[in-house]
């Protein structure tokens, strides 16, 4: 017998695994099916406690310490990116580095080096302790870069006398980011900033995405890790665009239902680490309890596919 609790569910798309994740966590995977296990994973491979323990299960072990690792097997770097003096620190232990770092965020670190060399002072955007941010500052030499994390921050920064560049993390909100660097240009009207925007493609889609079903909506539901920086901000996404409330939900097979009562409408999302599975596992629960229809609400279509770095090398 069908509930009779109606819940109409508006799913964004697109959500979950962009293609730095779906390289990164195949990185793994595929050094697993070819040097055996264990292989080393520097940091979690990806931020979703998920994905983590299934690999762990399949034999990854991770380490934050590179020290932790041994020097007679695979070493994987994870998909937020690694400071220089890391992958120094593995090649003079002749370790074998598997460099899953999102290419993405691999354009932000060659902004990096780019712009120090040409003698520019760097203004990195971002949120203090994300280890992409913390890889992106280890790309140049220390006091080379400062970290400008608010708009307060934008606009009452002390710099070096000299020429000036911004990059940006690549998971922040795109509104926020914007404020920010709109607040740099005005004090610094001849700071230079990148060709095409640092924000990736994949956290800008769903954050669009987050702003077409929250309009209305009861709830928006993100799923997604708490270290999930691009989770994160789709929660915060979610609430400026009118959503009454938005959660971030890192387990929907434990989540308690409860959490729906007094919903009618609700938007379901996903963050760009959080496996489609997992939305499945929400929705099957729901089911259970409401009559649902869902309505899938598309802004983007994605295409994007990154090669595996093993798969280069070979």
């Amino acid at each position: 017998m069908a509930p009779d609790r109606r819940l109409k569910v508006k799913l964004a798309s697109p959500r979950g695994f962009c293609a730095g994740v779906e390289r990164a966590i195949r990185t793994v995977e595929d050094a697993l099916a070819g040097y055996g296990a264990p292989v080393y994973v520097r940091h979690e491979i990806v931020h979703n406690t998920h994905v983590v323990e299934r690999l762990k299960r399949m034999g990854a072990v991770f380490v934050e310490d590179i020290a932790e690792a041994p020097s007679d097997r695979p070493l994987i770097f994870s998909a937020h990116g690694a400071p220089q003096a890391v992958h120094e620190a593995a090649a003079a232990r002749s370790i074998l580095a598997i460099d899953a770092t999102c290419p993405l965020v691999q354009k932000v670190h060659s902004q990096t080096r780019r712009n120090v060399a040409r003698g520019r002072h760097i203004l990195l955007v971002g949120h203090y302790g994300h280890p992409e941010v913390e890889g992106t500052m280890g790309q140049a030499p220390a006091g080379s870069v400062t970290l400008v994390e608010t708009l307060e921050q934008a606009r009452a920064v002390e710099v070096p006398s000299g020429p000036l560049a911004y990059v940006t993390q690549t998971t922040l909100s795109v509104d926020d980011a914007a404020e920010i660097i709109a607040a740099l240009k005005t004090r610094f009207p001849d700071i230079e900033g990148p060709r095409t925007a640092d924000i990736c493609y994949a956290t800008t889609n769903r954050q669009g995405a987050v702003k077409r079903i929250s309009p209305g909506a009861d709830l928006v539901v993100v799923i997604g890790s708490p270290a999930s920086s691009n989770s994160s901000r789709l929660v915060d996404t979610a609430k400026a665009a009118g959503a009454r409330r938005a959660l971030l939900v890192d387990d929907p097979a434990n989540c308690n239902l409860e959490l729906f009562d007094n919903v009618q409408t609700l938007g379901v999302t996903a963050g760009a680490s959080a496996p489609e599975e997992l939305v499945e596992t929400l929705l099957t629960r729901l089911a259970g309890v409401f009559s649902l229809s869902v309505e899938t609400v598309e802004t983007a279509i994605e295409d994007v596919v990154f090669k595996s770095p093993i798969m280069m090398a070979g």
